[in-house]
C-alpha cells in the first residue's frame, strides 16, 4: 500500500480514538540501531510554538526513554484494529528483553526525515524531532493524578516532538473504520 503525505491534522479524530481505545505505537531506535516500539495511551497532538507537535510521555525506567535520549527523535504510528493484540503485547514487554519487531512480525520502515523507523503495518505515521523535554515535577502535579498515575513514583519525561513528516495509507480512513473504534 502506498504511503501518501498528509497534513498532520487530517486524521486527528481517528488518531485520538485509537490512542484512547487500544493505544498507538511509538517507535524509536536503540543505542545499537535496533528498532524498538512501545504502546502509548497518553499524548497530545496539536500546535505549540506555532509548530505541529506530538507530546509523548515516557518513564525513565522504560527502554524507550534511553532510545529517544540517544536519537533525539521518534515516530508515532496508528495501528489498524486488527493489530490490537500486537499493541497490547508491545505495552507489556520491554525492548531490553524482547525484539518486538521480530516477535510480532513488524516491519521497520526507514524514517523519511528522522532516524527512527515507522511501522509499515500501521496506517498513519508521524515522524517527530525532539525540540524540548520536560520532566513531571511531583510537587506541582495534582494530588489525585499523582496518586492514580504514579503510586510508585517513576514520573514521566515529556518529549515535545515537532512533526517533520506525516503520511498514511491511501485507504487509512477505511482501514480504521473497519474495527470497533470508540
Amino acid at each position: 500500500m502506498a504511503k501518501v503525505e498528509i497534513p498532520y491534522t487530517q486524521f486527528f479524530q481517528e488518531t485520538m480514538q485509537v490512542m484512547t481505545h487500544d493505544g498507538l505505537l511509538l517507535a524509536s531506535l536503540g543505542p545499537t540501531g535496533k528498532p524498538n516500539t512501545m504502546t502509548i495511551g497518553w499524548g497530545v497532538l496539536g500546535a505549540i510554538w506555532g509548530r505541529p507537535m506530538w507530546v509523548v510521555l515516557v518513564r525513565p525506567s522504560r527502554y524507550t526513554y534511553q532510545c529517544i535520549e540517544t536519537t533525539g527523535d521518534f515516530t508515532v504510528n496508528v495501528p489498524p484494529p486488527e493489530m490490537a493484540e500486537i499493541v497490547s503485547f508491545c505495552g507489556t514487554v520491554s525492548g531490553r528483553d524482547h525484539d518486538k519487531f521480530a516477535e510480532k512480525g513488524l516491519t521497520a520502515q526507514p524514517g523519511r526525515q528522522v532516524k527512527s523507523p515507522s511501522i509499515a503495518e500501521c496506517v498513519i505515521h508521524y515522524e517527530c524531532q525532539v525540540v524540548h523535554r520536560n520532566d513531571v515535577i511531583p510537587a506541582q502535579l495534582d494530588q489525585a493524578i499523582q496518586v492514580s498515575a504514579y503510586p510508585a513514583g517513576d514520573f514521566h519525561r515529556l518529549y515535545f516532538g515537532e512533526i517533520v513528516a506525516a503520511y498514511a495509507d491511501e485507504d487509512a480512513a477505511r482501514r480504521l473504520a473497519g474495527g470497533d473504534v470508540r
